[in-house]
């Protein structure tokens, strides 16, 4: 670990401080707001020639201090920190920028399908989801409930479990695959993203099997926490374990390592192919319901992890109003 990298400790202590600082402020607010009450009835009890003016703090306003993500460096092409929330942008680079999104694709399949497939919908493992690019260990004429293998198809980027939920739910809709995806994208008002299959997998050396950009894809994984709770909720295990209709086991390993070490972690995916490079999109708590979203593109397949992590800790420093400037420089003057 260089010195620049976030230390992963360092990142815990954050997450806690910021939930321990919300439950404060919340009490405080709720104190404050007993004592402007007994303020404002005292006059019906008491004569009083005058009466001493009490102000009562509002809401807690957005941080206007420093930037906590001035000078900050990343290797992917595209990123962006979305307050999902209140809807501010809070760092972006090209993130307007159209780029491949390889598995990134899966979340709007998900949300797609989410539409069509009730959660015990039956989905059939067919010969031609199986002929889908990788391995993830399912038979032909296997058959799941849609939210179990949906589950896993974002868990493990599974190609053949996503394979099999996009023609189901085409089926259910009476439309192909590829209109399904562009209605859920027009649904959604995602302006730069496209897919032309469910899996994201390239479709030549030169066309991916999906586009969009990092705003985009904020966006959309957002809508899939609010839309399929349960399904997004289970990509932040480390594996998962479903079982299909005929009672076969199959366990599949979460795409990302990182997931159980980072606290307060709502939904992660990650994507890579050769046009894509390293893509990767978490969303985490950085309060009591303040669901945060990170988006890289465009990074390599080691880097997206170094990417989000970093900008995982300024978000830390930046809801903590933390200058990390002066933080360097305390630094270099204890040195």
């Amino acid at each position: 670990m260089t010195a620049n990298e976030p230390d992963l400790k360092t990142l815990i202590r954050k997450l806690e401080k910021r939930h321990q600082k919300k439950q404060a402020t919340t009490a405080l607010l709720a104190g404050t707001a007993v004592l402007g009450l007994i303020v404002l009835i005292s006059p019906l009890f008491t004569k009083q020639e005058s009466q001493p003016i009490v102000e009562v703090p509002g809401p807690v306003a957005p941080l206007t201090g420093p930037d906590a993500y001035a000078n900050t460096k990343i290797e992917a092409k595209a990123a962006i920190v979305y307050d999902l929330t209140t809807q501010e942008v809070l760092y972006a680079k090209n993130s307007r920028s159209q780029l491949p999104l390889a598995s990134l694709t899966k979340l709007l399949t998900m949300y797609a399908a989410s539409d069509s497939l009730k959660p015990d919908a039956t989905v059939v493992m067919t010969a031609s989801a199986l002929a889908s690019e990788g391995e993830s260990g399912f038979t032909e004429g296997e058959t799941f409930a849609f939210k179990d293998l949906a589950r896993i198809a974002l868990v493990a980027s599974s190609n053949d479990a996503t394979s099999a939920i996009a023609e189901t739910a085409a089926i259910a809709k009476a439309t192909s695959g590829q209109n399904m995806l562009a209605s859920a994208v027009s649904a959604m008002g995602l302006s730069q993203t496209y897919a032309i299959n469910g899996t994201g997998l390239d479709e030549s050396t030169s066309v991916s099997g999906g586009y969009g950009s990092a705003y985009d894809v904020a966006t959309l994984s957002g809508a899939l926490l609010t839309k399929a709770p349960d399904i997004a909720h289970a990509t932040i295990a480390s594996s998962l374990t479903i079982r299909s209709k005929e009672g076969v086991l199959h366990t599949l390993k979460n795409t990302n390592p990182d997931v159980v070490r980072v606290p307060n972690l709502l939904l992660s995916k990650t994507g890579f192919t050769d046009l894509a490079g390293g893509n990767l999109a978490v969303v985490f708590d950085a309060g009591i319901g303040h669901p945060v979203a990170i988006v890289v593109l465009g990074s390599s397949i080691d880097g997206r992890f170094r990417d989000v992590d970093k900008l995982l800790s300024l978000t830390l420093d930046h809801f903590a109003g933390i200058d990390p400037s002066s933080q360097t420089a305390a630094v270099g003057n204890a040195l």
